[in-house]
């Protein structure tokens, strides 16, 4: 069995080194051919003219996505269901490209055969001599962990955006409410607020240059609204959007309607913010116990317990 095992890790190994000789050397002759359409004056599709300001071909990170992604392909889920969930998430996170999916599987499998030679080493190292049920173990967790570490980080960076957007929707709200009461419509105060957002907020400006590029394209705005609530995914912004669809449906006064939960949204994250506040005692307890007290008794403590052992110790002699 532990044969068996060894064989597998080596290759595995075997295939991370042949797909990645072979990422250089297709990376050898993309760079051969540029440098042949250059010297001959001629430039491609993805080619950039001389003082065009921007990098010419791909470059070593796209041939490297461009290899993660013809792998991801071979092992990427095939059911609807789960291709959906995935997609979901990703979007969430700001990976909207369509080769997202494929690169995230790519990298899942990627860190899985790592994983797998990771254990081999640890096999051939530390666990020479070990159980050969400690080595199945480690077969397992290895390349188990490598699979659920991309599952991990991405749900990290869509709970990571949805904070960011979380925080900038109040001040959105306000440059709204600002940009509708001056005379604006509401797409054009959304691609105003997106471009006054950017450098603050890039997520939020982000979605909302994303709803301005529906309106523009035709998409009617309740069906942009609910677009721009199903990418983000917070319970506010759907709030809002269903606000905005029915104050558009019913004629109402949109800058009073974005008032009001503007304000119902600066409250909430003052109370949020109190929230925090509140249980910040709480929280401390337990460093100022274990860390803090301690050395505190020392340094007070210490010098008189010192001092009374030497008083005490000339006074027994």
């Amino acid at each position: 069995m532990e044969t068996d095992l060894f064989a597998a890790s080596l290759a595995a190994l075997a295939a991370l080194a042949g797909v990645w000789l072979w990422f250089l050397a297709a990376d050898r002759r993309e760079r051969r051919k540029r440098l042949l359409a250059r010297t001959e004056g001629r430039y491609g599709l993805d080619e950039k003219k001389p003082g065009s300001g921007q990098q010419a071909g791909p470059g070593l990170a796209r041939g490297l996505l461009d290899a993660v992604g013809r792998v991801g392909q071979l092992f990427a889920p095939k059911k609807p269901e789960e291709i959906s969930e995935v997609r979901v998430e990703l979007i969430r996170a700001g990976f909207r490209k369509a080769s997202a999916f494929t690169v995230f599987w790519g990298f899942k499998m990627g860190l899985a055969l790592g994983g797998l030679g990771m254990a081999a080493l640890v096999h051939a190292t530390v666990l020479a001599e070990a159980l050969a049920q400690i080595k199945a173990l480690a077969y397992l967790m290895l390349p188990g962990l490598g699979l659920y570490l991309p599952t991990l980080w991405l749900r990290m960076a869509g709970a990571k955006r949805r904070k960011a957007i979380r925080n900038a929707l109040p001040d959105a709200l306000d440059l709204l409410v600002v940009c509708v009461e001056a005379g604006m419509g509401l797409d054009q105060a959304v691609f105003r607020v997106s471009s006054e957002l950017r450098a603050g907020y890039p997520e939020m400006s982000e979605e909302f240059r994303q709803l301005n590029l529906e309106l523009r394209a035709g998409k009617s705005r309740r069906d942009a609204l609910k677009n721009l609530a199903w990418r983000i995914g917070i319970d506010d912004v759907n709030s809002l959007t269903a606000l905005l669809i029915q104050s558009d449906l019913f004629g109402t006064s949109i800058a009073q309607t974005l008032r009001v939960y503007a304000d119902a949204m600066r409250t909430k994250r003052f109370q949020l913010a109190e929230e925090k506040a509140a249980k910040l005692p709480v929280k401390l307890l337990l460093p100022l116990i274990f860390f803090i007290l301690p050395p505190l008794f020392i340094v007070i403590v210490g010098p008189g317990v010192i001092r009374l052992m030497t008083v005490m110790g000339g006074s027994l002699r």
